[in-house]
């Protein structure tokens, strides 16, 4: 039997902790603590079958309830660096946010060593499969569809940040975080991230995490954390949409740069739209050029001069003319090492932004996967 340096074995300070948690749990009366025994049957004992989906922070199943409720229920694996305080902070934080285009918490489980989150099931999976999944999940994405999962997304971040009280800035926002339901709306899920926001701060100094290729570069490089990193995040995801393309990816225009970096320049050269994805063989141009401008705005190098999500539903949702002479360049953030900000040149590309070299990062940046 292990002991501790107090005396007490570990196996019943694991014990006990387990029971602290599980009570804390019961604590919550709007949280549902489902049974183990309940999902374990709706989901056929996590058969590998039913898995819908995998990331660092364990597996996602699709699962059926004994009155037939289709959910998703997300196990943490025993590996995560999820731990329980972190578990209950996440629950806590969801389980009274209740908006068409964020993923409804149905509740959890918490029993000995087992830590669950059960969440509504949403029938068409993640943006990114649908973008840039096998062929054979290939799903057809019409302009349609496309701008209505754009505005869909700024709304729900809209409330988030600024209807909810305190704020909640998500920190994770990437293809694989907007789920689509069966009728295409976006839904946005993985709050395991998620940050509370009161009103009378104005940044939060805080652990790096996110997802290369999302991450605002003011807040890949210092920790400053703003409701801004998301608008950032949203920027590119909106080009993501439009292009059907993937910001990891960094060769693109026939050059090692990255897709947002390669959106600029086509915008310097007024050719925003060879960006778009081939397959859209039908859209308005100077609809899809005003999400592109939009996107661009959103990612700005200095984060005042990003919109607010409001703002941005605003921009998109209504044929508004945008006030091109207040655009700026935008940040880069590259292989962990790099930061570009407007300025009078750039020896790697043809447009208007200045790289400077870093000599070191926070080695704590994180790239979170698909949960």
């Amino acid at each position: 039997m292990n002991c501790s340096c107090f005396g007490a074995p570990v196996s019943k300070r694991k014990r006990n902790a387990h029971a602290d948690m599980e009570g804390e749990v019961h604590s919550l009366g709007n949280v549902k603590n489902f049974p183990y025994k309940e999902l374990q049957l709706a989901t056929d004992s996590f058969h590998s079958r039913n898995k819908i989906g995998r990331g660092g922070f364990g597996t996602v199943y699709k699962g059926t309830l004994k009155n037939g409720t289709q959910v998703a229920v997300k196990t943490l694996s025993a590996e995560s660096r999820q731990g329980l305080r972190e578990f209950l902070a996440e629950i806590v934080t969801i389980s009274n946010v209740k908006h068409p285009n964020l993923v409804e918490l149905l509740g959890c489980c918490v029993e000995r060593a087992n830590r669950i989150l059960v969440y509504e099931y949403v029938e068409n999976n993640s943006l990114d499969r649908a973008l840039l999944g096998p062929k054979n999940e290939h799903i057809q994405l019409d302009w349609g569809r496309r701008s209505a999962i754009c505005i869909g997304t700024a709304r729900g971040l809209a409330f988030l940040h600024e209807e909810l009280v305190p704020h909640i800035v998500h920190r994770d926002i990437k293809a694989s975080n907007i789920l689509l339901d069966r009728d295409f709306m976006p839904k946005i899920g993985d709050f395991g991230l998620a940050k509370l926001f009161p009103d009378n701060i104005t940044h939060i100094s805080t652990r790096i995490a996110g997802t290369t290729g999302y991450l605002a570069p003011e807040y890949a490089l210092g920790g400053q954390l703003t409701m801004k990193a998301d608008v950032y995040s949203f920027g590119v995801l909106i080009l993501e949409i439009i292009s059907g393309r993937s910001s990891a990816r960094a060769s693109w225009g026939g050059m090692e740069k990255l897709l947002l970096e390669w959106a600029w320049q086509l915008h310097e050269e007024g050719k925003l739209l060879e960006l778009v994805d081939p397959e859209l063989e039908e859209f308005p141009k100077e609809e899809v050029i005003r999400y592109m401008k939009v996107a661009l705005f959103c990612t700005q190098a200095v984060a005042s001069r990003r919109p607010l999500m409001g703002q941005v539903v605003d921009m998109l949702s209504r044929d508004i003319r945008l006030n091109e002479k207040q655009l700026t360049a935008p940040g880069f953030f590259q292989d962990s090492t790099e930061y570009s900000r407007g300025g009078p040149s750039n020896k790697k590309s043809s447009t208007s932004s200045t790289s400077y070299q870093m000599s070191s990062v926070p080695v704590t940046i994180t790239e979170v996967n698909p949960r």
